[in-house]
Formats: C-alpha cells, structure tokens, sequence
C-alpha cells in the first residue's frame, strides 16, 4: 500500500505503479481548453495523494510535454512517478518503417518528457492484420531497451494472436493495454488467459465503461 492508501501493484523486481493510473489523453487539448500551469500542478496533487503512475502517448498532443513540464517543475516529486507512454508510428510510415524512424520516436518522447529511460513504452500498431512489420518493430524496440533508453516494453490493443506471435520473437512483454470493464468481457475469452500464462500484466482502460459506471447513471430510471 502506498502513501495516502493507495494501492500498489508490483510488475516485476523494482517496479510497482499505483493501482489508479492518472491519464492523459484528456489534456491533448481536443477536448476541451487546457490551462498548462493548472495542469501540471494537478500532477503534482496527483502524486501527493499516492496516485504516482502517469499515462500518455507521443500522438497525444502536448501530454508528454505537460508530463516533462511537471518533472521540471517539481523535481522531487517526478522522482517517485512512473511514465508509461505509448510510441504510435506514423500510419503512412508503418510499410517502410526502418529502425532509425523507430528511435527518432522514442528519442523524441524522451525529450518532451525530459528523462533518460522511459519507464514503459506502450507499443501500438495502427493495422496490425493489414500491415506487416509489427514483429520487427517490437524487435527494435528490444535494442532500444538493452541499450537503456526503454525499461519496460509493454503493448496497447492487440489481439491474441498477434501479441503471440511477438512473445514467440523474444519480445519480453511486461504488460498489455485493453479495453475491459464489466460489460466488456471479451479479453476473458483468449487475451487474458494467454496473458496470465505468460505472467503479462493486464492495463485496462474503459474499466468505468466511459463513465457509465458513475452515480449520474447509477441515479437514472431503467
């Protein structure tokens, strides 16, 4: 249990996040006006309340600057957070992907973030059944782990299948994001117990089934 009573889960030796993860999809800025300052101090009182594991993506516009913003800003607290960002190449750039593209991306977001590793790169592929390369762009996500700008590879919406298949490449695959919620069971089919086998923790988004499982809905006549 962390500070404040919030829960931490272990992942593997040395890394544990919080049980509640801050996300950051909603400060891109398409969802509505973003005040920058109030919301890395929102981080700030984020962490302070044991909620230390941030969630972003180099396609979120803005987020991962926000994220380097606060660790600049409150230095003494970014050292107790955990960055999962997401790497999303290109969609044009997926069939001629080469491994320099690869790492100018990651390179890119440890930059914005303004650290030397990040902590868990969330790796996702726009077309995976219509696109090869996935495997081999995984693969070079491993070099760029073993030559320590990633700790931790993780993977965002994949199938079975397809997460199989880089597991089989040597892909050491910490954790897997997915939609799932109580009325969104379908990962309980294949995906979750392919991922248990493999000791592959699950990240679930959409667990409040985009706020349905709220008191306004909770109050409303069936």
């Amino acid at each position: 249990m962390g500070k404040s009573g919030v829960e931490r889960i272990e992942f593997t030796s040395g890394y544990s996040i919080s049980r509640i993860i801050k996300g950051g999809w909603h400060l891109a800025g398409g969802h509505g006006e973003i005040d920058p300052d109030q919301a890395i101090k929102d981080m700030a009182e984020f962490v302070e309340a044991g909620v230390t594991t941030f969630d972003c993506a180099d396609i979120y516009t803005g987020v991962e600057e926000l994220i380097g913003g606060f660790c600049k800003s409150f230095p003494e607290l970014a050292k107790e957070i955990q960055i999962h960002t997401k790497y999303v190449p290109d969609y044009d750039l997926l069939s001629t992907i080469r491994p320099e593209d690869v790492e100018r991306g990651i390179d890119r977001s440890l930059k914005r973030l303004r650290v030397e590793r990040l902590d868990l790169v969330q790796f996702y592929w726009w077309d995976p059944d219509g696109i090869p390369g996935y495997v081999e762009t995984a693969e070079t996500l491993l070099k760029l782990k073993q030559a320590g700008k990633i700790r931790h590879i993780g993977l965002t919406n994949f199938n079975t299948r397809q997460l199989k298949a880089m597991v089989e490449a040597g892909i050491p695959v910490l954790t897997n994001q997915l939609q799932y919620s109580p009325i969104d069971r379908r990962p309980e089919k294949e995906l979750v117990p392919f991922c248990q086998q493999k000791q592959i923790m699950q990240l679930c988004y959409g667990s409040l089934a985009g706020g349905f499982f709220s008191d306004f809905w909770f109050k409303v006549d069936e």
